[in-house]
């Protein structure tokens, strides 16, 4: 039988995936980003086992960070017959992705500001 090392979450990367969650990024999405910050490349399969996610869940969230361009893919051959493993990896550093989602927030802030002044003007 072969034996696999898993992954989990450390306290400080928990609270990590949880701030992500609390500014409104999907827990699926946050839990992945997080678990590739710190492992890095990681199977699908590592992704899964590591973030408590199921296959399809891992799938969407990849889709989401690579239509972002925040990760990138490659397949490589499984060990037995059967199906390519994709192998995942960030495609920008942790830092540039932050900045991202920084800039992404400030203009939902702005956008929504620029609501509440309209609907004051309504109520003047």
């Amino acid at each position: 039988m072969k034996t696999e090392k898993v992954m989990y979450f450390s306290e400080k990367e928990e609270e990590f995936a949880n701030l992500l969650i609390e500014i409104g990024t999907r827990k699926n999405i946050a839990k992945v980003l997080v678990f590739l910050a710190g492992t890095s490349p990681a199977t699908s399969r590592a992704i899964e086992r590591g973030t408590d996610l199921r296959q399809p869940e891992v799938s969407i969230a990849m889709r989401s960070l690579s239509n972002r361009g925040w990760v990138s893919s490659r397949e490589s051959k499984a060990e037995s017959k059967g199906r390519p493993v994709k192998i995942y990896v960030l495609a920008k550093p942790i830092g540039e992705i932050m900045d991202s989602i920084e800039s992404e927030k400030k203009k939902e802030a702005t956008t929504q500001l620029a609501m509440i002044q309209k609907l004051r003007e309504y109520i003047r």
